[in-house]
């Protein structure tokens, strides 16, 4: 395990009787360099949507537990948020509750020419994801997809 991995694992059990406490769902959690600068992110979730009350109360609360435990070195601005509504799919359980929805599928690697998708997630397991494309199934190796995302309905 690497040690972004361990640091977002850590964080991410600090944050389970947080997000319990405040009914809200840990969506992701993600440690990232950015310039500079290193970044705690955590992703809260809920039904209906979370409210900028629930990001503040989860943000004390897991900067008082991050203070607390002191397990990160280097100085990280902390950031609690929704996902957004063009959400990143990362996890599996996160496909799931996608199935039938419109997503985007970039690649690393053109196919056609093309690195870019989109179409109804129909299906996915470990190696890989089906989306259908106006009627037609393209099925993407999981390991060639660089991004999976909620399509924007604008």
């Amino acid at each position: 395990m690497s040690v972004r991995e361990t640091y977002e694992a850590k964080t991410e059990e600090l944050l389970l009787p947080i997000a319990l406490a405040n009914q809200v769902e840990i969506y992701d959690v993600e440690y990232v360099k950015e310039g500079a600068d290193y970044y705690l992110r955590a992703y809260i979730d809920k039904e209906g949507g979370v409210n900028i009350t629930d990001c503040e109360n989860v943000s004390r609360a897991l900067s008082d537990a991050l203070d607390q435990s002191d397990f990160i070195p280097d100085a990280y601005i902390l950031e609690v948020s929704s996902p957004g509504l063009g959400r990143s799919l990362k996890k599996d359980k996160h496909l799931q509750k996608s199935i039938g929805r419109v997503v985007e599928v970039k690649l690393y690697k053109p196919i056609d020419k093309c690195k870019e998708f989109s179409g109804v997630l129909e299906s996915f397991d470990a190696e890989h994801l089906t989306i259908s494309e106006d009627g037609t199934a393209r099925t993407f190796d999981r390991a060639d997809i660089a991004l999976v995302r909620l399509a924007l309905d604008l």
